[in-house]
């Protein structure tokens, strides 16, 4: 059992990854600005930008986490998520990156899977 109980903190590879961009980035950027050195305050900055750039992509890529919690046996940060391609549920990156395509065999396993409903009739 870790120190916070039994919790998923949603340690990804995307999360991971992004984190460690971003610190490197303000790291970088906080001493260009001790050394009075622009460019190196501009370059730190544009580290920051590429992490969040990365972690979306490895979010998309099924590297991150849906919203919410995880079984167990998925709460390792290495494992992979196999619903990433069809996006996840209420989730602004997987809305941003625009519409995504269900593979010919259908939903994914662990993709929510909605249901037509038949429209009531206009009342006349």
């Amino acid at each position: 059992m870790s120190a916070h109980g039994d919790v998923d903190l949603g340690h990804t590879v995307a999360g991971w990854t992004g984190t460690t961009l971003a610190l490197l980035g303000f790291t970088g950027s906080g001493l260009a600005v001790c050394a009075a050195w622009v460019p190196g305050i501009w370059t730190g900055l544009a580290v920051v930008a590429a992490a969040g750039a990365a972690t979306w992509l490895l979010h998309l890529a099924g590297w991150g986490k849906a919203s919410g919690p995880r079984p167990v046996s998925r709460r390792d940060w290495r494992v992979r998520d196999t619903a990433a391609h069809a996006g996840h549920a209420g989730c602004l990156g997987c809305r941003i990156s625009g519409p995504r395509r269900v593979r010919p065999g259908g939903p994914a396993a662990g993709a929510p899977v909605v249901e037509a409903r038949p429209r009531a009739a206009a009342p006349s």
